[in-house]
């Protein structure tokens, strides 16, 4: 059933012609969607990817990866639970301050983010078929930018 006064506001001429940013930041918002189908076959939501990258990297304390995500402290604490009941990551004493806890990858971490990197990818590969003329390279290079993107924009204190 349609409602008036919101497909009327839908329905503008500024909503029918936005901007490219505005149209990229929703394609984006849409990709996201379109990466966590394949990481729900891996029984891994998006956070939980998102950990297993940053742990690839090296361990981290509950805080960095707290700021990282863009959460609180409970939630991570919450997210690591899980995962370490899994069996994809184990917490270690911080070597200089035992009261500090750095979480790592496991074998089985390492093993799971594999699989969801597999899955992914290919999720991308079919998505990027259905534009530049059926050739994902342009798509998969521009969206592989982006991570370099966001760590020089981390670096300079941006993000």
């Amino acid at each position: 059933m349609l409602h008036p006064s919101r497909d009327r506001i839908l329905d503008t001429p500024s909503n029918r012609s936005i901007s490219q940013e505005v149209a990229a930041g929703r394609a984006a918002a849409k990709l996201a969607r379109q990466i966590t189908i394949p990481l729900a076959e891996h029984q891994l939501s998006l956070s939980q990817y998102r950990v297993l990258i940053f742990l690839d990297e090296g361990g981290a304390a509950p805080s960095d990866l707290a700021e990282r995500l863009s959460v609180s402290r409970p939630s991570i604490t919450a997210l690591m639970d899980g995962m370490a009941e899994r069996g994809l990551v184990e917490r270690h004493r911080h070597p200089d301050d035992g009261r500090r806890v750095v979480h790592h990858l496991t074998e089985s971490g390492r093993s799971a983010l594999q699989l969801a990197d597999e899955a992914v990818a290919g999720r991308l590969l079919r998505l990027g078929a259905h534009v530049n003329a059926g050739d994902p390279t342009p798509l998969i290079q521009n969206l592989s930018r982006f991570g370099d993107a966001i760590r020089a924009a981390r670096a300079a204190g941006i993000t």
